[in-house]
């Protein structure tokens, strides 16, 4: 195991792991909402969706409704997301794009995939909304670039 991990580096073709990585980032919000309705008042697995529309307010504070409905708000938010980062790896890779490059864009979208779930769920003031925006739009520019990068490539032959 140890011989696998001393050949990965930059220069290995990692960025594909990422894609598995960015769908867990999109989920677990979700998954953290489950888990606290069910440990609560239970979850209908039956309807599943129903469960939005549960009086929650007869259960929970308004702040945990709010906390819910941002936990909902990021993974909708991955879900948009998602399809485009996928094809940004994609498209890199099918023209040949550098590992390394391709790596360092994926790290850092995975990163700022987290911060900014991690500040859509547990903050809520107009300053952190405004921070968290910043992320949304600065975690866009990533794939863009891998796709008008791979474009080019595409271009140029």
């Amino acid at each position: 195991m140890s011989a696998l991990f001393s050949s990965i580096n930059l220069d290995s073709p990692l960025a594909l792991y990422s894609i598995p990585v960015v769908w867990f980032s999109s989920f677990y919000p979700n998954t953290l909402k489950f888990l606290a309705i069910d440990k609560a008042i239970g979850y209908n697995n039956v309807q599943p969706r129903s469960n939005a529309s549960k009086n929650l307010k007869e259960r929970f504070s308004a702040d945990e409704i709010a906390k819910f409905e941002r936990m909902e708000g990021a993974h909708l938010n991955g879900n948009e997301a998602m399809p485009l980062w996928f094809a940004a790896v994609l498209a890199g890779y099918a023209t040949g794009l550098d590992n390394r490059w391709l790596n360092k864009m994926a790290l850092t979208y995975v990163g700022i995939r987290f911060a900014y779930n991690t500040i859509y769920i547990h903050f809520n003031d107009i300053g952190k909304g405004w921070f968290r925006s910043f992320l949304f739009f600065l975690g866009l520019s990533y794939p863009l670039r891998i796709l008008f990068k791979a474009a080019s490539v595409t271009a140029s032959k």
